[in-house]
Parts: C-alpha cells; sequence; structure tokens
C-alpha cells in the first residue's frame, strides 16, 4: 500500500508539474509567432491541446498560417489541430495567410484541407487576399475554385473589395473571371459606387464600361458618396506593438507598457499627417471627358482641381499636434494597460467572450484620436 501511495503522489506530481508547464495564450502567441517549434512541440508532449488558442490571432495553425510558417502548420496538424477551426472573431487559419500573402501557405492549407468557401454571409479567403492586393493568392484561389461572387457578412464582394481599394489588376482579373457588378450590400452599395466614391476611374470604367462610364462620369461626385479608405496602422507602431506584447509575455511589464506608450504616438503621428495633408489637398471641382469619333476605346476621364486656402504657420501647426500628443499619451498607455489586463484576468476565468471584448477595447483605445481619461475601463 504504501509502494501504491508513493507512485500515485509521483504520478499526480509529474500531472501537476506538466500543466504548470503549459503556456498561457500570451507566452503561446509569443513562442509561435517566433517560429519555436521546440517550444511547441515540448507543449504537445506535455498534453498542450493542438487547438489551444493564443492571443489575439488564435491556433498554433492560424498563427502559422500568419507568419507563413509551413512547418508550424504541419507540427499542429499532425498532432490533431483542426486546420478549419474558426477563432474568436470569426476567422480560419487560410483567411490569415491570404491577407499576409503567403502563397506558399495558402497552398499547403488548401492542399490539406482547408474550406475555400464557407457557409452564409461569412468573409472567405478571397475577400482577405483581394482586400490586401495580394493578385498571385487570389488568382490561386480562384483556379482552385473559391467563390468568386462570396459574400461578406455585410454582404459585399470581393469585387467591391478591389473597387474600394484600387486594386485594378485583381478587379480585371475578377471582372474576366466573371465576378458579376450588379449585388448590392447591405448597405446599398456595388462595386461601381465604391469604385466612384473612392476616385478609383480606371476600375469604374471596367466595371461599367465605355458606353455607360460617359453616363457614370456625368454625375455629380457628391452623389457617390464620400471617399472612404483603408488607414494601415504605420510600420513603426506595428513594430513597438509586437515588442511590447514580447516584453510583456517575459514579464517585462515596466518596458511594455513604455512601447505601448511609443506606439500610441507613432499612430498618433501618422494620423495628424494623414488629417494635415487631406486639409490641404487639393479639391475636386470637376471631371472633364475627352474621346475621338474615330478612336472611341480612347476614351479618358479627368479631373480638374482647386488648391483652397491653407495656413502658412506650418511650425504652430506641429507644435499644436505635439502637445496634444503628448498630453493624450500616458492617459491613454494607463487606459490600454486596464484593459488588457481585465481581458487576461477573463481570459483566465474562463470568459473569452468578455476577454475578447476586452481586447478590443485595448485596440480601439489605440485607435481613438483623443483619449478620454475619465472613462475607465469596466467589465462588459
Amino acid at each position: 500500500m504504501k509502494t501504491f501511495s508513493f507512485f500515485l503522489a509521483f504520478l499526480i506530481g509529474i500531472s501537476s508539474a506538466s500543466a504548470a508547464s503549459l503556456p498561457d495564450p500570451v507566452r503561446f502567441s509569443f513562442a509561435i509567432e517566433n517560429g519555436d517549434i521546440k517550444q511547441a512541440r515540448e507543449w504537445l508532449d506535455a498534453g498542450l491541446s493542438p487547438d489551444f488558442e493564443g492571443m489575439p490571432i488564435g491556433t498554433g495553425v492560424m498563427i502559422g498560417a500568419w507568419e507563413g510558417n509551413v512547418p508550424m502548420m504541419e507540427l499542429f496538424a499532425e498532432r490533431g489541430a483542426d486546420i478549419n477551426k474558426t477563432n474568436a472573431i470569426g476567422e480560419q487559419a487560410l483567411l490569415h495567410a491570404a491577407w499576409k500573402g503567403h502563397l506558399s501557405a495558402v497552398r499547403w492549407l488548401v492542399e490539406h484541407g482547408a474550406s475555400l468557401n464557407r457557409q452564409g454571409k461569412q468573409w472567405a479567403a478571397l475577400h482577405y487576399a483581394v482586400f490586401a492586393g495580394h493578385i498571385d493568392v487570389a488568382r490561386y484561389l480562384l483556379q482552385q475554385g473559391a467563390d468568386i461572387n462570396a459574400l461578406s457578412t455585410n454582404g459585399s464582394t470581393p469585387l467591391m473589395m478591389a473597387a474600394r481599394e484600387g486594386q485594378e489588376s485583381i478587379a480585371k482579373e475578377l471582372l474576366a473571371a466573371g465576378a458579376r457588378a450588379d449585388i448590392v450590400n447591405e448597405y446599398g452599395d456595388d462595386a461601381l459606387r465604391w469604385a466612384m466614391r473612392n476616385n478609383n476611374l480606371k476600375i469604374a470604367r471596367e466595371i461599367a464600361g465605355r458606353e455607360r462610364f460617359s453616363e457614370v462620369v456625368a454625375r455629380p461626385k457628391a452623389t457617390w458618396g464620400p471617399e472612404v479608405r483603408s488607414q494601415p496602422v504605420p510600420d513603426r507602431a506595428d513594430s513597438l506593438m509586437a515588442q511590447a506584447r514580447r516584453m510583456e509575455a517575459s514579464g517585462r511589464r515596466t518596458e511594455a507598457r513604455r512601447l505601448y506608450r511609443a506606439a500610441i504616438t507613432a499612430i498618433r503621428q501618422a494620423e495628424a499627417l494623414a488629417n494635415k495633408a487631406a486639409i490641404k489637398a487639393r479639391a475636386a471641382q470637376g471631371m472633364t471627358i475627352t474621346a475621338k469619333r474615330s478612336k472611341p476605346e480612347a476614351q479618358s476621364a479627368s479631373l480638374s482641381y482647386s488648391t483652397p486656402a491653407v495656413k502658412n504657420d506650418a511650425k504652430e501647426d506641429r507644435d499644436s499636434e505635439a502637445a496634444k500628443i503628448g498630453a493624450g499619451d500616458t492617459a491613454t498607455a494607463g487606459i490600454v494597460e486596464d484593459w488588457l489586463r481585465r481581458a487576461r484576468e477573463l481570459e483566465a476565468a474562463g470568459r473569452r467572450k468578455e476577454a475578447l471584448h476586452a481586447y478590443r477595447q485595448a485596440v480601439e483605445v489605440l485607435r481613438m484620436p483623443s483619449p478620454d481619461p475619465s472613462s475607465p475601463p469596466g467589465l462588459p
């Protein structure tokens, strides 16, 4: 009996040690994003689920897809990972690989059973590839049978993505492959409206055709709605956020907070420059259409501009913006840190939906033009 008790205690001790050695979502993400296959294998050998999710991307397969790390995806797949698993915000590994433009990862996923198309209105890999401008990935997905008219959660098609983002080459390929231009999303927009709204006239001409294009460009610009363009996070901010997460994963929270603050400043500075450029941008006053009767295919359209008056004291503007950035920096960093702390606590408590909400709030605060220190975060 004594021997059996000792053996049982020994087994419990091993089990406890193994459980204690398994990662939390932050540590897991840090290791997988950095391609630490040895560590990933050790965790899997110790009993980690092959579908364990890190924050914020997801499983090992998802992170491998995001990073274009095929060997990492292979490791988790060999241990039984679900290639088509969906993360907390509805994304799959194939969407991650398509968004980042990793063609080799996209190929591997498709060859190993990743679903090209999804049921109902959901974002598909083709949407992501087109939106990000990865024509080689989009072409491959179409060759493999991706639905060219797939509807996103709001009913938008890949052609609408191309029209919105000015992806001319991709738009042409989609139209040549049979993409429908008459589909209207839940907001009443179609591909032509998005192309005109964002001044992507060459795409608009491809969608409308030569004969109809004359009529289209003759309409007042205001009828198409305000221009909306995607504003990517600056490379410097993205790099700083990645460093901050590494610091946080290693327990160096003071350094992490400092990097978060620097990332906030980088985002604010980029936004300030973008806003100033928009103010100083020339305003379109009209559209000129030219065509030759003998060469109707040579028809073209161009915008005429006038330059509005702008302030001359650029230094004053810069100093004022810098003051606003500096004043809000510390408060914003504190709010972000509070949200991240709440998110970790909720994640540890198994309240994943609430944790996701907290992570999203942290991101929203980072993107806010001006923080509101009087509104501390609370549980959702």
